[in-house]
């Protein structure tokens, strides 16, 4: 048996996963982010513990059996997050997340400072990663960086608490801007010019390697046999990616999260920071992923739910299971700034075209056809590496939307797949992770794809008349800095 804790935004994810790799059983806690002021976004550490903690304790509760045999445990978590500890290891201040956008002086102090930061990173220095945090805590909070003894991103905190090591995996460390990406390892000039050094940083372990093990007394406390392994672990995005068979050139996933991203999995780096393409080291050695990334997905719909006062469920409901025409209404979703292709932290959403005329249903489906116009920038801005997109796998919540997905589909004009538990991929993925671990079994062995339990093809005529607004949509953009 073996565990997956997905340490996402809005709630911690476990799943307990079979040697026939069927998922037995899953928990879930929500989580809340706390936002001190415009463009701030921050949560408290000592939340993920207890909500990690909730899910293994009820699935004690659930499962006393199956848990008792976990051998294994895979670790997936929000990247890019500063959790800054003092030399005791706890927690200086919350935790400054991937969406904050407070630091954008600081990106470009930073590459002054640092020349080589993209050749090296194959990522631009933007807000959302944890190195300009650092710059600016030293700015801003000089006494908590006179204090800082270590800083660790959200899922090496959680493997802290479980094992008392500080570790991290090669992918969520190259969403530091500390990781050269092709050596994959910590960069000392990159550490250097953020005032760092390696002793700030955890010990890095490839994905799939076995990294600790969990404390004997938390695994008294699950009543588990033994002292399961617990594996490097991967970034949210690079373990969607083992759950879902990503792991070799020629696919590409949409990640409708939270935050969404359009991802490909590659052999070699094909950097193009410029056009905002990330790069980072995927959980499998010698692999690596270009990605493109929009700040709000499904949060998006989640927003445009509270405003009306329904659920996300009844929003969708009117929409049936695949739009007839485009809405009238366009939206912008950068609700919390962007990534690809503007690297604008400041930038806000935007709803366009409304009238007497318009009802609940037209901004409901504008909102989602917002988020699959961003993912159409993301295709483009991937396809200027020399990566193009011919299909796409969709893990996150938003996949489970069959009304998304076909705009999707229509939106890229490229088949969109969904699978079984796909809203669950990243945590999968992480139990695979620890698997792997465990057996040393060959990675493509373990890393199948699930099966597809649907697909969306694109409609010649909603494709075209998606191509139509397209150029307007992006006419909505304008800079704010």
């Amino acid at each position: 048996m073996y565990l997956g804790i997905d340490l996402g935004t809005s709630a911690v994810k476990t799943v307990l996963v079979d040697d026939a790799q069927r998922v037995i059983a899953s928990e879930s806690r929500p989580l809340t982010t706390a936002s001190p002021q415009a463009g701030y976004y921050e949560q408290d550490p000592a939340q993920w513990i207890d909500a990690a903690f909730a899910t293994l304790d009820a699935l004690k509760a659930t499962h006393p059996g199956e848990l008792a045999a976990v051998e294994g445990i895979g670790l997936s978590g929000q990247m890019h997050g500063a959790t800054l500890l003092d030399a005791s290891l706890r927690p200086l201040r919350p935790c400054i997340l991937w969406n904050d956008g407070r630091a954008a002086l600081e990106c470009r102090i930073l590459e002054l400072r640092w020349p080589a930061l993209r050749a090296t990173t194959g990522n631009k220095a933007m807000p959302g990663f944890t190195a300009p945090k650092l710059l600016w805590i030293a700015a801003h909070e000089p006494d908590i960086f006179a204090a800082l003894r270590l800083v660790l991103l959200p899922k090496a905190y959680l493997r802290l608490v479980l094992s008392g090591e500080a570790i991290e995996d090669v992918s969520d460390a190259s969403g530091s801007l500390w990781l050269d990406a092709a050596r994959r390892d910590w960069s000392d000039a990159a550490l250097a010019a953020s005032g760092l050094s390696r002793d700030h940083m955890p010990r890095l372990v490839e994905g799939c390697a076995p990294a600790t093990t969990l404390r004997s007394e938390l695994a008294r406390r699950w009543g588990m046999t033994g002292q399961p392994i617990i594996a490097g672990g991967a970034g949210d995005n690079p373990a969607g990616a083992v759950g879902i068979g990503a792991i070799r050139p020629g696919t590409a996933f949409v990640s409708l999260g939270t935050s969404g991203a359009l991802l490909a999995p590659t052999d070699r780096i094909a950097a193009n920071p410029d056009r905002i393409v990330h790069t980072f080291c995927h959980a499998i050695p010698g692999m690596w992923i270009q990605a493109g990334a929009i700040l709000s997905a499904a949060s998006c719909l989640a927003w445009i739910a509270r405003l009306f006062g329904v659920t996300e469920a009844e929003l969708l409901a009117p929409l049936g299971s695949r739009p007839q025409a485009p809405s009238p209404v366009s939206f912008l979703p950068y609700l919390a700034g962007e990534r690809t292709p503007h690297d604008d932290p400041v930038v806000r959403g935007m709803l366009d075209g409304l009238s007497h005329g318009t009802d609940r249903e037209m901004i409901g489906q504008a909102v989602l056809e917002g988020v699959a116009f961003a993912l159409s920038d993301c295709r483009d801005a991937l396809a200027s590496a020399g990566i193009a997109i011919a299909e796409a796998d969709v893990i996150g919540g938003g996949s489970r939307s069959p009304f998304w997905l076909s705009v999707l589909a229509n939106v890229l004009n490229v088949p969109v797949h969904r699978f079984a538990g796909g809203e669950t991929g990243a945590a999968f993925g992480a139990a695979r992770l620890g698997r792997l671990a465990v057996t040393g079994e060959a990675i493509d062995v373990v890393c199948t794809r699930p099966q597809r339990i649907e697909t969306f093809e694109p409609d010649a005529g909603l494709t075209d008349a998606y191509a139509e607004r397209l150029p307007a949509w992006r006419e909505l953009y304008r800079p704010r800095y």
